[in-house]
């Protein structure tokens, strides 16, 4: 049976979500590199894979998946045996898990995507970085941050007291932001700082680096 395969971009976050779980699982799989400056996710073959034009896509055998969060999920259950385990059981830690996943994807991730383009892409194609944008977009993920804060003030991490997906899902934009001033935000809340420390210290988040 054909092998795990991932079609995406290095510097896309979301492709990072993907490879760092499959380094979590230190599962072998093959990296297909999209281009995107070319526009390949938006043309055949990839919009075979994906529809939406947008990387990751994923395949395991005859499994095809994207949206990155469902392929992590698939990648922590499917692969529970393997390596460290991203998930817990029953069904309160499941349910805390989901809520987690929901916070990051709805409200870390929009805020969090937006400050990186600004701060780290923007610059890179040669586009001015909008100040406005910035102090808007770093005062709503304050109070994300603060909630955070709250959070792991009661467990070591956003889910449990160990490391699961609700963790990882962040790290792709938090390693960017690590190079930006919006850095300022997390040294400033002592939970969210030792948490940070901690999830970007892991060897899976170092290898997407």
């Amino acid at each position: 049976m054909a092998g795990i395969k991932v079609f995406g971009h290095p510097a896309s976050t979301a492709t990072r979500r993907v490879l760092i779980a499959l380094h979590e699982k230190n599962l072998d799989f093959e990296f297909v590199h999209i281009e995107l400056k070319d526009g390949e996710h938006k043309k055949e073959p990839f919009t075979f894979r994906n529809p939406f034009g947008k990387v990751p896509a994923f395949e395991d055998g005859d499994l095809k998946l994207f949206e990155s969060r469902a392929i992590t999920q698939y990648i922590a259950h499917f692969y529970s045996d393997k390596g460290n385990q991203l998930v817990s059981l029953g069904s309160k830690a499941i349910a805390v898990i989901a809520m987690g996943i929901e916070i990051e994807s709805h409200e870390f991730d929009p805020v969090g995507s937006k400050l990186v383009w600004e701060q780290v892409f923007k610059p890179l194609y040669g586009m001015t970085t909008d100040k406005t944008v910035v102090e808007e977009e770093e005062a709503k993920l304050a109070k994300v941050l603060d909630v955070y804060e709250h959070r792991l003030g009661e467990s070591k991490y956003l889910a449990s007291d160990h490391f699961t997906l609700v963790d990882l899902h962040t790290i792709p934009v938090i390693q960017y932001l690590l190079g930006t001033p919006t850095k300022k935000l997390f040294d400033e809340r002592p939970h969210v700082s030792a948490w940070v420390a901690d999830i970007t210290s892991r060897p899976s988040a170092q290898k997407v680096l």
